[in-house]
């Protein structure tokens, strides 16, 4: 369960901090990240997701068909902007350099809880994405009222 807003700089390595309650408990645990596209006024920010939501996002692929020319678009999409990182004994993350790039992510980190599975964004674009989210807010809960 993944609640809340965080803020955590990001070391030389690209090392990011992972809030304590967000931490799994198995030593062999991994997320995957995902170069997420949110738009292009926004800009792109990371998704995380534990093992049983890529397991769900895998069987939603294989559900589609290989010979729709759409589906193996994003087959590839996902396929190249993911990649798999395992917390070290410090309780953090090593975020692949090409992604922290392309999501524009340097020296600090928001991370922002999303239930089952949570973002990296960097501030700048957050913020941007935040002003959004405040403008969407009374239609968006319409969706669970």
């Amino acid at each position: 369960f993944y609640s809340s807003l965080y803020r955590h700089g990001v070391d030389e390595k690209r090392r990011l901090q992972i809030p304590a309650k967000w931490r799994p408990t198995s030593e062999d645990f991994q997320f995957t990240l995902i170069l997420w596209p949110n738009g292009e006024e926004v800009g792109r920010c990371l998704l995380v997701l534990p093992p049983e939501q890529v397991q769900e996002l895998v069987n939603k692929l294989k559900a589609l068909p290989f010979a729709d020319p759409q589906a193996q678009t994003l087959r590839r999409l996902l396929g190249t902007d993911s990649d798999q990182v395992t917390l070290d004994k410090a309780g953090r993350i090593c975020l692949p350099e090409g992604m922290a790039d392309a999501a524009g992510i340097k020296s600090e980190a928001v991370l922002t809880g999303l239930m089952d599975r949570f973002q990296i964004w960097s501030p700048e674009r957050y913020a941007q994405i935040n002003a959004q989210d405040k403008a969407f807010k009374t239609e968006a809960f319409k969706l669970i009222s």
